[in-house]
């Protein structure tokens, strides 16, 4: 009998954990396991505060995730700071996760980078720590891969709910779809399979 996990999911952002991870977490989710995610801004730099919140509220029902965990830190000002690693620490105190995929730290965006460097304090005492990757992402090298070719058009539907930021990639003219379609082609061909998602470990325990 499978142990079903509790799964930990942190992002800077709205949209950052849907972009890294919403195919890995919907297998996970199919499989009975308990999804949790974790946002620490509301993206005020992309829209409006209220309405990125009601987008992620969205998507995590259509990734079956069991609570949103907001952090309640304004964009683009989260703080490298005891007071942020408390805030995770509490939520893992409550999830208690047996995985946690996360912001990978080298990145253009400053949350994102701060994030990754909170979240690896943060988790010190936790077996398994992924990094997942989003656009603003730098020189991510990749060990583990996740096979997403039955959950892509899903993850698409959850993107789609972060509806006021479909256009808003790094690339003109280019949707966070299109994106995301090319990403996963390109992870699948690093990992022999269609599409994937991809991540880079901290710690990956391998039970035996």
């Amino acid at each position: 009998m499978i142990q079903r996990m509790n799964i930990l999911a942190i992002g800077a952002h709205p949209d950052d954990i849907e972009y890294g991870c919403a195919g890995t977490l919907i297998k996970y989710a199919e499989r009975d396991h308990r999804i949790h995610l974790m946002v620490l801004t509301g993206g005020e730099e992309g829209g409006k505060s209220e309405v990125r919140q009601q987008e992620q509220n969205a998507a995590a029902e259509i990734m079956r995730a069991r609570k949103v965990f907001w952090g309640d830190y304004l964009d683009t000002q989260l703080p490298l700071n005891k007071e942020l690693i408390e805030k995770i620490e509490e939520v893992l105190g409550e999830v208690k996760p047996d995985l946690i995929l996360v912001n990978y730290g080298d990145d253009t965006h400053q949350d994102h980078r701060i994030l990754a460097q909170a979240t690896m304090s943060a988790t010190r005492y936790v077996r398994n720590v992924l990094f997942f990757e989003v656009p603003t992402t730098q020189n991510f090298n990749p060990q583990v891969f996740v096979d997403i070719s039955d959950t892509l058009e899903r993850k698409f539907r959850v993107l789609e709910a972060h509806a006021t930021q479909i256009m808003k990639t790094n690339i003109e003219d280019m949707s966070i779809l299109e994106l995301a379609r090319a990403n996963g082609l390109f992870r699948g061909i690093q990992g022999r399979t269609r599409f994937a998602e991809a991540f880079a470990p901290l710690r990956l325990f391998i039970n035996i």
